[in-house]
C-alpha cells in the first residue's frame, strides 16, 4: 500500500482565456487580464501558482514552527515574479515562458531569534512542496483522450 496522497482538479475551458477549475468540493475561475485576452473573472495561472506557493509556506511555517515550539505572532507573505511573455506569445523561440526569477518576502512577528527563524525558513523550504516542485524537475506525464460530444 502507498503512503503517497494523490490531489487532482478537473478543469473545464469555458473560453480560450477562462478555465472552471474544480478541487474536491471547491470551485474557482482562472482567467486572464483584459491585456492577455481574459475577462479579468479571476486570477490568472501564474497568479494562483504563487498563491499557492504562498499557502503552502503557510501551511509548513506554522506546521514546524508547532513541531518545534516557535511562537509565531503572524505571518505576512509577499511573492512577486518576472515573465518575459516573448516565448508565451511565440516571438522568441529563445527565452523561458515561465519566471526567470521568485521572489518571497517574509514579515515574520516571532519572540525567536534571528536564528532560529533562519533555521526555520531553510527548514520550510526543504518540507514545502510547492517549494520543491518549483525548485527541482518533476516528471509530468501527458495522455489525451479524444471524445466526441454526442448531440
Amino acid at each position: 500500500m502507498s503512503n503517497n496522497l494523490n490531489f487532482s482538479i478537473q478543469g473545464k475551458s469555458l473560453s480560450p482565456t477562462k478555465l472552471d477549475v474544480k478541487a474536491r468540493q471547491f470551485s474557482f475561475i482562472v482567467d486572464e487580464p483584459p491585456l492577455l485576452g481574459g475577462s479579468d473573472e479571476g486570477a490568472n495561472p501564474v497568479e494562483y501558482l504563487l498563491g499557492s506557493y504562498a499557502g503552502c509556506l503557510n501551511v509548513v511555517f506554522y506546521l514546524i514552527a508547532r513541531e518545534e515550539g516557535i511562537n509565531i505572532n503572524s505571518l505576512i507573505i509577499n511573492i512577486d515574479g518576472n515573465i518575459d511573455p516573448s516565448k508565451l506569445f511565440g516571438t522568441s523561440k529563445i527565452n523561458r515562458a515561465g519566471f526567470h526569477n521568485i521572489n518571497v518576502q517574509l514579515d515574520i512577528d516571532s519572540d525567536a531569534p534571528d536564528f532560529v527563524i533562519t533555521e526555520l525558513i531553510s527548514k520550510v523550504k526543504d518540507r514545502c512542496p510547492v517549494n520543491d516542485n518549483l525548485s527541482n524537475i518533476t516528471q509530468i506525464n501527458y495522455s489525451v483522450t479524444n471524445s466526441v460530444l454526442l448531440t
